[in-house]
């Protein structure tokens, strides 16, 4: 790993509307044992105001990765994507779907709204915690991210 990915946690917003996974979510990370700094918001409003730097989240830091489920009120993810693509001060930025979903037309649909990767959320604990583990692993020591690549 290079020193931009050691010398600071990266920053990860997690976009879920259940309350449980965002707990488990929080578990697999400390588990994992990983050096990151995890974010919730509970629906796609919320998502696009953090990401936008919007009352109440006027100070929040700028996601290495976006966790982004699916299926949340107000604004889904599919809006939120969508929303992220067209918008040149976002659309860098990294969008890791992570939902119980596993419809083809949906994960076809995901990609086709331009996210990075879809990954199904596992039932069992310790299965979650090893996708989170191969998450991080991936996004935080083999790709290079926009965020972190800017400095």
């Amino acid at each position: 790993m290079d020193n931009a990915y050691t010398a600071k946690p990266a920053e990860i917003l997690l976009a879920d509307d259940d309350e449980n996974y965002a707990f488990l979510t929080r578990e697999a990370f400390s588990q994992a044992k990983l050096r990151a700094n995890l974010h919730h918001v509970s629906d796609g409003r919320q998502c696009l105001q953090f990401l936008r730097r919007q009352p109440p989240y006027a100070d929040a830091p700028v996601p290495d990765i976006i966790l982004l489920d699916i299926e949340m009120p107000v604004m889904d993810g599919r809006q939120v994507l969508a929303e992220i693509v067209k918008d040149d001060a976002l659309k860098h930025l990294a969008v890791v779907v992570l939902t119980s979903r596993d419809e083809h037309a949906e994960i076809l649909h995901m990609y086709q709204l331009r996210c990075n990767s879809y990954i199904c959320k596992p039932a069992a604990f310790d299965q979650y915690v090893d996708v989170i583990k191969k998450l991080a692993d991936y996004w935080l020591s083999v790709a290079t991210l926009p965020t972190r690549a800017l400095g």
